[in-house]
C-alpha cells in the first residue's frame, strides 16, 4: 500500500546567500500562490538540501571544459519531510533528494549584484511521495543540474520546468507495487561490513537509536536505504517515518484472510511483512542536520535511524545513539550493554551470514561492485535479497511457533487445535542453517579471520616499500662507493704527480751529484788499489825476512848462549874489548792485528842468540820481547841490554854500547826498517772515510804513542843501569 496516490512531484531550487544563508528560491509544480515550505512548515528544508560540508566542493577551474566533472564536483542528499494533514488526506511522509553543485562566480554571464563570493552554490531538489523511485530520479536529476549550471545563467529556468513535467508523467506510469532498488547496493554493504550486516539488520528489528556517520553524504544516505530495503516491502511503506507522532500504518493495518501462493506480495502480506519498524515514537532521517537534534532528544522519540556528516555528533555519541556506525572507518560501536548482548550472533546465524559473505567475496569485481564477476546469479543483488527474505520468513515462523507453544503449554493435546495449518506448511519454523558447531564452521571462521587480516595486501605493500628502500639504499651505497673510489683515484693522481715532480727535480740536480759521486768513487778506487799494493809489499817483505832468518838457523831452546872469542878475526870488525854476540831469534811471524796500528796485546817470546860487534860490552842472556800496545819491549838478564823494538815508524835499537858493526846486525836493522816502511802505507790505506772517524782514529793512535814514549824512556833508563853494571863487572 502507498501513502498517497496522485501526489505531484515538486522541484525547487535552494541557494546559499552570503548574508541569509541557505534559502528556497523558487518552486516548480506547486499550485499558484502556494508555498509548500510555508504550508507544511519545512523550515529546515534548505539545511537538508545543502548538507554540512557541501561548500568544500571544488568548482571546475576551466570554463571551456566539456568533460564530466569528477565525483567530488557534485553531492546528493536524501531526507524526509512531513506533509501536513489536509481535509481529504492524513499527515504523511515525503522524501526529498537534492543535487548540489558549485560554479565560479566569474563565469556567470549576468552576475547579480548580491553575488559577492567567488563561487555560487545551488541545489536542485526533487520531492516525491516515495523513495522507491529514487534510483531513476537520481540519474535524471544529475543530468538536469549539470545542464543548468552549464548555461552559466541561473535566470534561465526553462530546463527545470520541463524536468518537473517529465517527472509527473513518468512516475505516474510506474506500477503501484513494483519494487525498484536502483542505486541501493547490498553487495557493497556486505563487502564493507561482512557478518556485521546481520547485526545491523537485527538492530533495526530491535528499534534502538542508530546513528550513521560519514563524510560523504550520498554514501551515508544510501547505506541506510540499503539496510531498510532488506526487509521486504518496507521501502513502499514508509509513510510514518518522517515524524515520531505518526502511526498511520498500524492504525490502517488489516489482517489478510486469504493467500495466493502465485503472488509474492500476497505471500508476504500473509506472513506479516513488511515488519513496520517506523511507527509511533520512531524516526527515519537519512540526512539529519544539526538543527534537528532537538527532535532526536525529544522524549517522544524512542528510536530512530539517522545520518549526519557533522563530526560534532561523534563527541556526543553516548547521548544521541545506542549504536554508532562509522562509515569512514567501517566500524560499529555499541554503547548500550543490553543491546550488545541481544545482538550476539548464534552459531546458525554466523554460519548463514558467513556463507552469504563468502559468495559476495568470491564474485567481487572492483571495476563494477554492483554486479558479480561472471554475471552469475550467486552473489547478485537479487540473490542477496532472497536470502534475507528467507531468513526473515524463518524468523517470523519460529517466533509465531514459540508464542503458540507458550500459550498452549498447559494442554499438550490442544497444540494443533487452533493453529493455522497454512502457516507452518509454508515456512518451516527453524533456522535456515540450524545445527551445532562443526569443524567446517571453525575452519570457515579461521579462514575469514585470516582473510580479514589482508596479509596479501600487507605483504604486497610491505614488499613494495621494502623494494623501494632497497633500491634507495643500493643507490646510496653505490654512490658512496663511487665517491670513495673517486677520492682514491684523486689521491693516486696527486701522488703520481708528486712523484713525477720529485723525479724531475732529481733529474735536474742529477748532473752535479753524478760528477761528485764519480770523483768520490774514483778516489776510493785509487785508495783501494794503493792499499792492496802496499799490503802485498808488506807481506812479501815479511816473508823475505822470515826466509833470511831460517837461513841463519832457528833455535827452539828457551836460552841464548853468547860465546866470547878473545881471538876474533880482525876481518870481522870486532872490538878488542867487546864482541857483538850473534843474536839469533826464534819466533813465529807476527800476525796482523785487527787494528792497523797495533800488534797483539802481550806476548812473551824467548830469544837466544850469539853475535859479535864493535860495542863496548858483550855477554849472553835471555831476552823477553814484550808486545804491549803495539810495542816490543826487550827485557833480559844478559850482559847487554837491547833497546826497545818498535813497529811502525820506530827503529829497533840494539845495545847502545854495542853499537854493533856486525854483518848480521846490519842486515837485521835493514829488515826491520823495511817492516817499518810497510806499516806506514797500511795505516794510510785504512784511513777513516769521515771526519769523525778520522778524529777517533787519530786519538787512538796518539794514546799508544804516548805510552810508547813512556815505556821507551823506562827501558832506556833500565838498560843504561844494567849496561853500566855489566861494564863494571866485566872490568
Amino acid at each position: 500500500m502507498t501513502a498517497s496516490r496522485g501526489f505531484t512531484p515538486l522541484v525547487t531550487v535552494v541557494g546559499f546567500h552570503h548574508a541569509r544563508g541557505p534559502e528556497v528560491e523558487i518552486w516548480f509544480g506547486a499550485e499558484n500562490g502556494h508555498d509548500p515550505a510555508a504550508d507544511n512548515e519545512w523550515s529546515l528544508l534548505p539545511f537538508m538540501a545543502l548538507s554540512d560540508g557541501a561548500h568544500t566542493q571544488v568548482p571546475p577551474t576551466s570554463p571551456e571544459s566539456t568533460h564530466d566533472p569528477p565525483h567530488s564536483m557534485e553531492d546528493f542528499s536524501y531526507f524526509t519531510l512531513r506533509q501536513a494533514a489536509t481535509g481529504t488526506t492524513a499527515a504523511t511522509s515525503l522524501f526529498g533528494i537534492s543535487c548540489t553543485r558549485q560554479l565560479n562566480a566569474n563565469q556567470l554571464i549576468d552576475r547579480p549584484t548580491d553575488v559577492t563570493r567567488s563561487t555560487v552554490q545551488k541545489a536542485v531538489v526533487v520531492i516525491t511521495d516515495g523513495p522507491q523511485t529514487f534510483g531513476q530520479v537520481r540519474e535524471k536529476l544529475s543530468m538536469v543540474t549539470k545542464a543548468w549550471f552549464a548555461q552559466k545563467d541561473f535566470t534561465d529556468m526553462e530546463i527545470l520546468k520541463k524536468f518537473q513535467e517529465s517527472l509527473t508523467y513518468n512516475l505516474s506510469d510506474n506500477e503501484e507495487d513494483k519494487d525498484q532498488y536502483l542505486g541501493l547496493s547490498l553487495r557493497e554493504l556486505i563487502h564493507d561490513f561482512k557478518h556485521q550486516t546481520l547485526v545491523l539488520l537485527k538492530c533495526c528489528l530491535l528499534q534502538p537509536k542508530m546513528l550513521f556517520f560519514g563524510s560523504r553524504c550520498e554514501r551515508l544516505c544510501m547505506m541506510q536505504f540499503s539496510l531498510i530495503s532488506l526487509i521486504p516491502g518496507l521501502i513502499r511503506n514508509l509513510q510514518d517515518c518522517a515524524d515520531p507522532e505518526m502511526d498511520t500504518y498500524r492504525e490502517n493495518l488489516v489482517r489478510p484472510t486469504s493467500l495466493k501462493t502465485s503472488e509474492r506480495n500476497s505471500l508476504l502480506s500473509y506472513m506479516g511483512l513488511p515488519l513496520q519498524i517506523f511507527g509511533k515514537g520512531s524516526l527515519f532521517g537519512p540526512y539529519t542536520p544539526l538543527q534537528q537534534l532537538d527532535l532526536l532528544a525529544d522524549f517522544g522519540t524512542k528510536s530512530y535511524i539517522v545520518g549526519s556528516t557533522n563530526s560534532l555528533l561523534l563527541q556526543q555519541k553516548d547521548r544521541y545513539s545506542d549504536i554508532l556506525i562509522n562509515l569512514d572507518e567501517e566500524s560499529i560501536h555499541i554503547t548500550s550493554t543490553a543491546l550488545r548482548t541481544a545482538l550476539a550472533l548464534s552459531v546458525a546465524d554466523r554460519r548463514w551470514i558467513d556463507f552469504l559473505t563468502q559468495s559476495v567475496q568470491d564474485t567481487w569485481d572492483d571495476a563494477n561492485p554492483s554486479r558479480p564477476k561472471m554475471m552469475g546469479y550467486v552473489g547478485s543483488e537479487e540473490f542477496i535479497r532472497l536470502q534475507f527474505e528467507e531468513y526473515l520468513l524463518s524468523l517470523i515462523s519460529s517466533v509465531k511457533y514459540h508464542i503458540f507453544l507458550q500459550d498452549k503449554h498447559s494442554d499438550p493435546r490442544a497444540l494443533l487445535s487452533d493453529v493455522d495449518s497454512h502457516l507452518f506448511d509454508i515456512v518451516e519454523p527453524r533456522h535456515p542453517c540450524a545445527g551445532g558447531l562443526t569443524i567446517e564452521d571453525v575452519q570457515r571462521r579461521l579462514a575469514q579471520q585470516v582473510s580479514e587480516l589482508h596479509l596479501d595486501e600487507r605483504f604486497h605493500t610491505g614488499k613494495e616499500v621494502l623494494g623501494k628502500h632497497l633500491a634507495t639504499s643500493q643507490k646510496k651505497v653505490s654512490s658512496a662507493f663511487k665517491e670513495i673510489w673517486a677520492d682514491i683515484e684523486v689521491m693516486r693522481e696527486a701522488q703520481r704527480k708528486r712523484h713525477e715532480e720529485r723525479q724531475a727535480a732529481a733529474e735536474a740536480e742529477g748532473g752535479g751529484a753524478a760528477e761528485k759521486s764519480s770523483s768520490s768513487s774514483s778516489r776510493a778506487q785509487a785508495s783501494m788499489n794503493a792499499a792492496s799494493s802496499r799490503a802485498g809489499a808488506y807481506i812479501s817483505s815479511w816473508t823475505s825476512w822470515a826466509g833470511e832468518k831460517r837461513k841463519g838457523g832457528w833455535s827452539t831452546g828457551g836460552s841464548s848462549s853468547i860465546a866470547q872469542s878473545p881471538s876474533a878475526s880482525p876481518s870481522m870488525g870486532a872490538s878488542p874489548r867487546f864482541s857483538r854476540p850473534n843474536l839469533s831469534t826464534s819466533t813465529s811471524a807476527p800476525a796482523l792485528s785487527p787494528h792497523p796500528t797495533r800488534l797483539p796485546t802481550s806476548t812473551t817470546t824467548p830469544t837466544t842468540g850469539t853475535g859479535t860487534g864493535t860495542g863496548t860490552g858483550s855477554g849472553t842472556g835471555t831476552t823477553r820481547l814484550k808486545r804491549r800496545s803495539g810495542q816490543l819491549s826487550p827485557k833480559g838478564d844478559g850482559e847487554f841490554g837491547l833497546m826497545p823494538l818498535t813497529l811502525g815508524s820506530k827503529t829497533i835499537r840494539e845495545d847502545r854500547e854495542g853499537g854493533g858493526g856486525g854483518k848480521e846486525g846490519t842486515e837485521e836493522k835493514k829488515t826491520m826498517q823495511r817492516d817499518d816502511d810497510m806499516i806506514g802505507p797500511v795505516r794510510a790505506t785504512t784511513a777513516p772515510t769521515s771526519e769523525t772517524e778520522t778524529e777517533m782514529e787519530t786519538a787512538k793512535e796518539e794514546e799508544p804513542e804516548e805510552e810508547m814514549k813512556r815505556d821507551k824512556a823506562e827501558v832506556e833508563a833500565e838498560g843504561n843501569e844494567k849496561g853500566a853494571s855489566k861494564i863494571d863487572t866485566t872490568a
